[in-house]
């Protein structure tokens, strides 16, 4: 790309090398972050116009690194955007090393992963059901995973939080089918008294229990649901058996409840399985990890599976911050032909990059690329260099388009702030952490770099702060003087 981003980020860099001011903050903000309990001390706030052309509206400790917690994806997005393009997808190949005759595969069918964040249970359906259409309704062999695109990770997802069953915890895999989890759908018949429990994917070898109680008769059109989940009693402790020990409200609708599963290592055999069984395929081996042999990965693939391009699959991420599919993205950013994707050669690709395309200041810590995080760290002022940078980009369309809408999608469906719509921002939290950051369009027409970040205990408590400096930001009247 031949847009002088070095040069623009230099420039902006000379006007904004402010020191941290010293500045009040706005009331609202300082009486939520008060009934909070958060110092002032704990907090980096920065509002600057979007082009760089005015004096900062506020800068409050806006060179001090924090931990951003999710909102560390704008990082990785942008970078993979600017890198990759837009355009990009991630291509999965199938492989075959036997003859196909008479319906039967006369060897072993080889699924070669290469990163593809969004192999959803549709797409590992449509993947399957084109091996059908190659005339193969049985494997002789093995149906076998290739996971070799990706250097190994830590595999334990309770090594975060330890809450292994939350979906946001499994591990990137150049093979990721359905993020790991088991998706379950519950639907509630009235005649019957029960709820029926829908399974997607199926996993082979695992019990799912099809149905379970209705807990009460509704009281009115519109009867209570309350905390459904712990109602279910549900157990997931046992790779081999999904059970219920409790009852689904009456009152629920349909609800859709993903989990990961248990035995995350077992997850993709179970699955492709048990997809496979459950479309009429038969399998006289078994599906195992393995790699594409040489000989077989010289030849061209019978075919390949296309991921969503890449402006579409950050829309997911940093709408609904989704952690494993970043991870995914940030590993792509070091896949080559020369070996394995790690976080170590992301780290190190995306830190070229900044020092090329951003700043050769303020360079973040990264970690994973997703800001599911101890470690990550990144100051208000690095993200508004960032901001500012995306902003006279090209790309800027795709990735404010990616960005949660204050008060109407994403992470920021039920924000507080009081005008809605004015606003595209990531946010994140952590235990301890509080975050946003993105652009904001205010009442005088001036489109505005906002970056709120909150490292203390009491962080979870503060989010109305933020909300404050938003609905703050929106009032602004314009009346500020340029440099």
């Amino acid at each position: 790309m031949t847009f002088p981003y070095r040069l623009l980020a230099t420039l902006i860099g000379a006007v904004l090398l402010w020191p941290a001011l010293a500045q009040n903050l706005p009331p609202e903000v300082d009486v939520a972050l008060a009934r909070a309990g958060v110092p002032r001390e704990a907090v980096a706030l920065l509002v600057v116009d979007a082009e760089g052309k005015l004096q900062p509206r506020l800068s409050h400790r806006s060179t001090t690194p924090m931990n951003p917690a999710s909102v560390m994806k704008l990082v990785t997005t942008y970078a993979a955007l600017d890198l990759l393009g837009p355009a990009y997808q991630w291509r999965t190949p199938v492989y075959l090393d036997g003859a196909v005759k008479d319906g039967t595969l006369s060897g072993n069918l080889y699924i070669k992963g290469q990163g593809d964040p969004k192999l959803v249970a549709e797409r590992l359906w449509l993947l399957l059901r084109r091996v059908q259409g190659l005339g193969i309704q049985r494997i002789a062999g093995d149906i076998v995973l290739d996971q070799s695109a990706f250097a190994p990770m830590d595999a334990d997802p309770a090594s975060f939080d330890g809450e292994p069953l939350r979906p946001y915890n499994a591990a990137p895999e150049a093979l990721l089918l359905n993020f790991k989890s088991s998706v379950m759908t519950f639907v509630p018949d009235l005649v019957a008294n029960t709820a029926s429990v829908q399974f997607e994917p199926p996993l082979f070898g695992v019990q799912m229990q099809a149905s379970v109680p209705l807990a009460n008769k509704p009281t009115g059109t519109n009867g209570g649901c309350g905390d459904y989940r712990a109602t279910l009693r549900a157990d997931f402790s046992d790779p081999a058996r999904i059970r219920f020990a409790g009852s689904y409200p009456a009152g629920c609708l349909e609800k859709v409840w993903p989990v990961a599963y248990a035995d995350p290592a077992s997850y993709n055999a179970r699955a492709v399985a048990g997809v496979w069984q459950q479309m009429g395929g038969q399998l006289s081996g078994r599906v195992r990890l393995g790699s594409v042999p040489p000989l077989t990965l010289a030849l061209p693939p019978k075919f390949e599976t296309v991921s969503p391009p890449l402006a579409e699959v950050i829309r997911d991420i940093n709408k609904y911050s989704n952690n494993v599919m970043a991870q995914q993205v940030f590993l792509t950013l070091s896949l080559s032909a020369q070996g394995p994707a790690t976080r170590a050669a992301s780290r190190d690709v995306v830190q070229r990059w900044w020092q090329q395309r951003i700043s050769t200041l303020d360079a973040p810590t990264l970690d994973n690329g997703a800001g599911l995080s101890r470690e990550s760290r990144i100051s208000a002022q690095a993200l508004m260099r960032l901001l500012q940078t995306a902003y006279a980009s090209p790309l800027m369309p795709e990735l404010m388009s990616s960005l949660p809408i204050a008060g109407v999608d994403g992470t920021l469906k039920r924000s507080q702030a009081q005008l809605l719509g004015r606003a595209h921002l990531k946010t994140g939290s952590l235990r301890d952490v509080v975050a946003a950051a993105g652009y904001v369009h205010a009442a005088s027409g001036q489109r505005y770099v906002l970056v709120a970040l909150i490292n203390h205990p009491n962080a979870s408590a503060a989010r109305p702060a933020i909300d404050a400096l938003l609905d703050w930001t929106v009032r602004d009247n314009g009346a500020h003087v340029p440099d």
